[in-house]
Formats: C-alpha cells, sequence, structure tokens
C-alpha cells in the first residue's frame, strides 16, 4: 500500500495512479470471480456423480476421484485470488476508490463436535467505558466464536505396579499375577499397537514412513520393533479373521475380485494376487452383516479360488475369469456355484470404445445399459420376491430388446473390429448376465468386491510391493480385519485397540462377541 506521504502532487499522476489501482483492484476481482464459477462447476459435476455412485463402474469412480482432487486445487486456487482481490481493493480503498466486494459461495458450515471437551479463553474486558469513561460496569452478556484446534499426540509411559506383601504369620509373600499384554513380546500398549495397524493397513503408510513421524516426535522405533509388532499382532488377531471368513462363507450370494501385487523377490519383483470375497446381503434387504474375506496367492492360478471355495456352495458374482470355470461345473463337491456374470464388466467394453473412438453402436448399448442399472437403483433395498417382481415387469423387456439389438448389430460387423468384440463379450454370456431377472438375491454387477479391492489398489502407491508371501499372507488377513471393519461402520483403530485388550484374557467359544458387528451392538448399548 502506498503510504499518504508517498502520493505524488502532480493531478494528472495522482489520477493515473489511481486508475492503476482501480484496474488492479477490477482484474483482481475479475479472477477470483472465473475460478468460483469454475469451483462451483466442479462441485456440480461431483455432486452429480456421487448420486449417480450405486452401481457404479471403475471408470466413473476413477473420474469421480480425479474431479475431486482437481476441486481441492481449484478451491485453494480460488480463494487465493479471492484474497489478493481483497488486498487489491484495501490498497485501492486507501487511495479513496471504492471497489464492491466480492465474495465467492462458501461450504455451509456446521456446528464443531458437540462431544469434544470445550476450553473457554475470556478475552480482558475494557476496564472502563469507551463513551463516557465510567468504571461501574456491569455483565450484560457474551458472545462465543468456536474454533477447531488439534494438540499433538501426547507419549507416556504405564507403568503396572505388582505390589509384593509378606504374611506376618506365615511369611509367605503374596503378589498379584502380572497383567496380561496384548503381545507375548515387546513393551507396546493396544492403543499404539492398533495405531500401527491402522497406519499401515488402512492409511497405506509404510513402517519407515512411521517411524520417521515417530522420531520426529522425539520415539525412537525402529522398523525392525514396529515389524516385530505388526507380526505379533497378525498372530493374534487371527482367530477374528478366521471368524470373519466363516461368517462371509455362509452365505447364500458372495461376490469375487481379484488384484495384482508385487511381491519382493530375489533380485526381482514377481506379480502375486489378492483376491476378496464380500458378503453383503443389504441389496436384497437382508439382515446378516457386511463382511470381506481377503486371500493371497503366488499367482492367479484357478486352483486358488478352488482352495477358497472348498467348502462354499450358492451364488456367486464375479468376472469372466477363467480360473472360475470349474466351481461352476454341476459335479462340483459339496455343490456347483451359480455364476452371475457383471454387467459392468459387459458395459466397460462399450464405455472405452466411447471414449476413445466416439462409436455411436457402443454409445448406444450404454445408453440402454444404464437404463437397467436405473431400475437397480429404485429397488435396491427391497426384498428378493419385489426386487425379481419388478424386473420380470421392467426389466425384462429391456434385456429382450437390448438382445435382439445386439445380435442384428453383431450380424452387420467385421468379426476383427472393436465393437463386434464388444458385443461378443456380452452375447457369449448372456444366460449368466440376465440370471439376476429371476434371481432377486442377486445384483447385476460385481461393484461390492472392486469397492474394497480398491483398498489395495490405491495401497500399492505407497507400500510397492509386498516384502514376501508371508508379508502377502498377512496383508490379507489385516485387510479382512480393516475393511469388515468400515463395511459396518465401525472405527478399525478403536475396536483393534480393544481387541488386543481383550484377546488374551476373551475365551476362544465367545470369539464371535468380538466381530465388528456385535462390538458395535456392544458399545452401542454400553454407551445408551
Amino acid at each position: 500500500m502506498a503510504r499518504s506521504d508517498s502520493l505524488p502532487n502532480d493531478i494528472t499522476a495522482l489520477k493515473q495512479m489511481v486508475l492503476e489501482a482501480q484496474a488492479k483492484a477490477r482484474n483482481a476481482e475479475a479472477e477470483a470471480h472465473a475460478l468460483a464459477l469454475l469451483v462451483e462447476k466442479q462441485k456440480y459435476l461431483i455432486a452429480k456423480l456421487k448420486h449417480e455412485q450405486y452401481g457404479q463402474s471403475s471408470e466413473r469412480s476413477a473420474y469421480l476421484e480425479q474431479l475431486e482432487l482437481a476441486l481441492a486445487e481449484m478451491e485453494e486456487t480460488a480463494s487465493q485470488s479471492e484474497a489478493k482481490a481483497q488486498l487489491a481493493a484495501m490498497a485501492a480503498n486507501e487511495k479513496k476508490i471504492v471497489v464492491a466486494a466480492f465474495e465467492r459461495r462458501r461450504p455451509v458450515r456446521g456446528p464443531l463436535p458437540e462431544n469434544l471437551p470445550r476450553e473457554r479463553v475470556v478475552e480482558p474486558a475494557a476496564a472502563s467505558c469507551s463513551c463516557c469513561g465510567g468504571t461501574n460496569l456491569r455483565k450484560i452478556g457474551e458472545d462465543v466464536t468456536e474454533t477447531l484446534e488439534v494438540i499433538p499426540r501426547r507419549w507416556k509411559v504405564i507403568q503396572h505396579v505388582r505390589e509384593k506383601f509378606s504374611c506376618r504369620a506365615c511369611e509367605k509373600i503374596s503378589q498379584p499375577p502380572a497383567p496380561s499384554h496384548p503381545i507375548s513380546r515387546g513393551r507396546a500398549g493396544p492403543n499404539l499397537l492398533a495405531q500401527v495397524l491402522f497406519s499401515k493397513y488402512a492409511l497405506h503408510l509404510p513402517l519407515n514412513r512411521q517411524s520417521d513421524a515417530y522420531a520426529d516426535e522425539g520415539i525412537e522405533l525402529s522398523v525392525s520393533t514396529l515389524a516385530d509388532w505388526v507380526g505379533a499382532c497378525a498372530a493374534t488377531l487371527m482367530p477374528i479373521g478366521d471368524a470373519i471368513k466363516a461368517h462371509v462363507f455362509a452365505a447364500e450370494r458372495i461376490h469375487a475380485d481379484d488384484t495384482p501385487v508385487k511381491v519382493l523377490a530375489k533380485n526381482k519383483c514377481r506379480t502375486g494376487r489378492l483376491w476378496d470375497y464380500v458378503r453383503d446381503d443389504r441389496p436384497f434387504g437382508g439382515i446378516a452383516p457386511p463382511a470381506v474375506a481377503f486371500f493371497y496367492s503366488r499367482d492367479r492360478a484357478g486352483e486358488h479360488p478352488q482352495t477358497h471355495l472348498a467348502s462354499y456352495q450358492g451364488l456367486m458374482q464375479a468376472d469372466a475369469y477363467a480360473g472360475f470355470a470349474k466351481l461352476y461345473e454341476p459335479a462340483r463337491k459339496p455343490g456347483p456355484i451359480v455364476e452371475q456374470a457383471c454387467w459392468a464388466h459387459a458395459r466397460r467394453k462399450f464405455f472405452d470404445l466411447v471414449r476413445l473412438q466416439k462409436s455411436p453402436i457402443a454409445a448406444e448399448a450404454v445408453t440402454r445399459i444404464d437404463a437397467l442399472f436405473a431400475i437397480e437403483r429404485e429397488i435396491n433395498g427391497h426384498s428378493p420376491a419385489q426386487r425379481a417382481l419388478v424386473r420380470n415387469e421392467r426389466s425384462r423387456p429391456l434385456i429382450d430388446e437390448l438382445e435382439s439389438w445386439l445380435r442384428g448389430r453383431r450380424a452387420k460387423l467385421s468379426s476383427k473390429g472393436d465393437p463386434a468384440k464388444a458385443i461378443d463379450y456380452s452375447l457369449k454370456r448372456w444366460a449368466q448376465l440376465t440370471r439376476f431377472l429371476d434371481d432377486g438375491r442377486l445384483c447385476m454387477s460385481n461393484n461390492a468386491a472392486e469397492r474394497e479391492i480398491r483398498a489395495v489398489a490405491v495401497g500399492r502407491h505407497n507400500w510397492t510391493f509386498a516384502g514376501s508371501d508371508d508379508g502377502g499372507n498377512r496383508a490379507a488377513a489385516m485387510y479382512t480385519l480393516v475393511n469388515s471393519a468400515k463395511l459396518n461402520d465401525v472405527d478399525p483403530q478403536a475396536w483393534l485397540a480393544d481387541l488386543l485388550t481383550r484377546l488374551p484374557d476373551h475365551p476362544a467359544r465367545r470369539i464371535n462377541e468380538l466381530l465388528p458387528w456385535n462390538w458395535k451392538t456392544e458399545h452401542l448399548a454400553a454407551a445408551a
């Protein structure tokens, strides 16, 4: 800002300075206004995609994540431009220039959480009246402005003291037994152990980054120490993971998917797989809690899902992976698994053609499939009978029209063309794709499994590879716990801390009491 004593005395120069200040303020205001409009447009796109999120395909999800990342950058830039505009307006006002204030539409701020403790900071009041100077003041009220603040985490050492007593009559020494520890070795408390596990498997922070963060806070915890804790916790928590897997494979219908993971090997990395099997009965009004079971394997051979599902029979929604074929054989023991193919995968074949080649045939196919997904959104959560009724009345005619249209278009296309290949993918699996019409328990897509496997895909960017096959098995066990807790709206870190506290003394026959959905019910009852 220019000081009054630095302003020129020449009228022409002074006018020129005023005009320049006005132009600068208006330019800054226009820039901030344009950015604000861009932010609002971005918010609209994100809200629209979120509204359509049920049954989302991976391409829509990836686009949504990109939009949200871009929105954060836009809002930062918009706030910076708005601040520049305000500074320019203040400078112009000092030179007696009036510039209309610009305000960007901000998110509606809700009240701060009521459960947080409040610390009152009373600002010093005036000792005398600002009008007459009198000192006879009385309080008539107060205005309170709340700000959210965070206190850096506090480390402490808990000393478990066991006093010894000697009997004066017989001189026998008595002492209470040593308390149980979450792990047999190490001096870490359950909350610290839960934090290490949660950071590694939910926040995807490798142990070396955690060690560096703790060192910055003055706590030296080597990577080998943290690794020792993680391994011991995985062994302690194994009964919970086994109980969750038993719950998943007791379902009438499951979802299945897999994703590659790099595994460190001698002088190179090889590619292993993480498999997930999801139980989620909520789409057809089921009351059984949702859960997910993860498994690790060294490769993608079909023998691995056959081993995972050795005792399962029922409905399974999955992609067209050939390794699942033996699961669907009629002579399979204990019984065949009924396949429901994924419409999201079929749609993706056409969607890619629309995105890359602007194919009109693919665009029409996407529109027709989207009409089926729209019906599914309406009947989500209804009973199987209701879902089957609506599908037969509304979806079946659309399916029949889609099949006729696909076969008619296919007859006019070259077998080597991409549109023909996309159509063939659906027509070859038409019986499996349309099985959902007659069974209300089935969904159109396998997105339930894809959503859970996404945690692995996100984590790969941070931890890059698993250190060994044992590390892959350990990761599968921990993802089973963390993701099952999230599916039941349970805080994984709080749950893991309580598990590590109680498991050493908890009876094995009552292990189901500690499963996330039962744990949640117990804690809600205690809070009430």
